[in-house]
């Protein structure tokens, strides 16, 4: 799939499924989370609790985030992103970074027809060169596949880390300046944002880590500078729609100024 230009928009409007919500739900008002991103930490955790290798739980979270995406539209979640792998993961052992790279394998192939039949419009995040031929081609193809879905927009952050995303970012301004394709005395923040791999998304109204770790790990630095914080005991194979819910209720009753003052 060629390169998105930094001028695209994401299409369309959010869908709500006809369903009866939850009594979380039922709190939501108008100040719900558009977009929400999820550090989804705690898999390898679960899994040893449970006496089972690390890749058990990576299995297991893959699986919760099929609920968690349809989960969205009940919740007015038009925009969801999740860090699936980051820059800094290739530390550790060949044999669950393998492991991994053949579970992004399958869940794209297995998911990619319900992906299209539930409206969903996938994207990738990250510096995909490091990533084996075969994976990058698939992730290509779900893109492809599902570019005309508006329902919920899924971006999946593989290969990622918000200083490389950046750092590629002013790469490539560069080259246009030095081509005299940008302006230097034009440039500001909207500038840099246009460049991000998130162009095309809106920044993330809440940010979500699960496991009971209070820290970002280097995921959406530029893009959160106002998101709200949300860091939860739950490990994210335990995550369920209902803990979901439960954020976005919380959220709603957040007070967001941007910095200003409201009269």
């Amino acid at each position: 799939m060629p390169a998105m230009r930094p001028d695209q928009t994401p299409e369309g409007t959010a869908e709500h499924a006809d369903t009866q919500p939850s009594a979380a739900q039922s709190e939501l008002t108008a100040e719900h989370a558009t977009h929400v991103a999820v550090i989804m930490d705690g898999n390898g955790r679960w899994a040893q609790a449970r006496g089972k290798p690390r890749l058990f739980g990576h299995h297991a979270g893959a699986k919760r985030v099929k609920e968690i995406v349809r989960a969205c539209p009940d919740l007015g979640v038009k925009y969801l992103t999740i860090f699936a792998f980051s820059t800094e993961n290739w530390k550790r052992t060949q044999t669950e970074v393998s492991g991994l790279m053949s579970l992004f394998r399958r869940y794209i192939q297995s998911e990619l027809k319900g992906l299209v039949a539930e409206g969903v419009r996938v994207r990738f995040i990250g510096d995909r060169p490091r990533l084996d031929k075969k994976l990058i081609a698939l992730m290509d193809d779900l893109e492809e596949v599902t570019r005309e879905n508006t329902k919920v927009h899924l971006t999946i952050a593989i290969n990622y880390g918000g200083r490389d995303e950046v750092s590629r970012a002013i790469k490539e301004m560069a080259r246009d300046v030095k081509t005299g394709v940008l302006d230097p005395e034009t440039v500001d923040e909207t500038t840099l944002t246009r460049y991000l791999d998130t162009r095309v998304l809106p920044d993330p109204d809440l940010v979500i880590r699960t496991s009971g770790e209070a820290r970002i790990s280097n995921f959406l630095l530029w893009q959160s500078a106002y998101s709200e914080y949300e860091f939860i005991d739950t490990l994210w194979p335990d995550f369920t729609s209902e803990v979901f819910a439960d954020c976005m209720a919380r959220f709603a009753h957040r007070d967001r100024r941007f910095g200003g003052v409201k009269s």
